[in-house]
């Protein structure tokens, strides 16, 4: 006789259905009372797990760091354009996962003092790591580039995974953001962050890049 499964804990329920409202509204447009309603349960009982609003938001983005950090420490195995072009749509998805952090990047930083302190270490970690992208590249000689470009460089791959979601937004408010945009944005984002390195990339590396492209459009 099969067993069931045991329900979820009401704090994991919590997070998960208030990261689906932000996602889908937009952080300043979800009241407390909009995820108990949406919950059913009073709210009194969401208070008792998160007594404030910014407790959701913390615990949401210590989850989204600790999977950024962890999906960031694989750019040390990009070797190639393949590589590349995978691991940041790998990137994206979790940016897509918890996108209403990037909608509202610079409003949630005004009003969070904790967010405001700890996106400084993910954008130091993103930097990083787009750093590692490059060395990786050159080392497998997809990439030709001088040292003193590099840190521009990388600079403008992690601004373009920061705001690359607020740009589509703007671009397209009613729909950008909507579950069935998913893969065209996330493969623009991933195409657009990669096409910083046209200039320097070996003439096969380069036609390999536009191939990917062209293969998911």
């Amino acid at each position: 006789m099969a067993t069931k499964k045991p329900p979820r804990r009401t704090a994991e329920r919590i997070l998960e259905v208030t990261l689906d409202l932000f996602n889908r509204f937009g952080e300043p447009n979800v009241s407390t009372t909009l995820i108990s309603a949406e919950l059913g349960i009073s709210p009194g009982n969401l208070y008792y797990h998160y007594p404030a609003k910014d407790e959701l938001i913390n615990s949401l983005f210590a989850r989204f760091e600790r999977e950024l950090l962890d999906l960031l420490a694989a750019a040390d195995n990009v070797t190639n354009v393949e590589d590349a072009w995978l691991f940041f749509h790998m990137l994206y998805e979790l940016i897509w996962k918890h996108r209403f952090l990037y909608r509202d990047l610079n409003d949630l930083l005004s009003k969070n003092r904790r967010l405001e302190m700890h996106f400084q270490t993910v954008l130091t970690q993103k930097g990083l790591a787009m750093r590692n992208v490059l060395a990786g590249l050159q080392h497998g000689g997809a990439l030709k580039m001088d040292a003193r470009e590099a840190a521009p460089t990388a600079n403008a791959m992690v601004v373009l995974l920061s705001y690359w979601l607020s740009f589509e937004y703007v671009r397209d408010p009613r729909n950008a953001l909507e579950p069935a945009q998913a893969g065209a944005a996330l493969m623009r984002g991933a195409f657009h962050v990669l096409s910083l390195l046209l200039p320097y990339l070996e003439p096969e590396s380069r036609e390999h890049l536009f191939a990917l492209a062209n293969k998911y459009q």
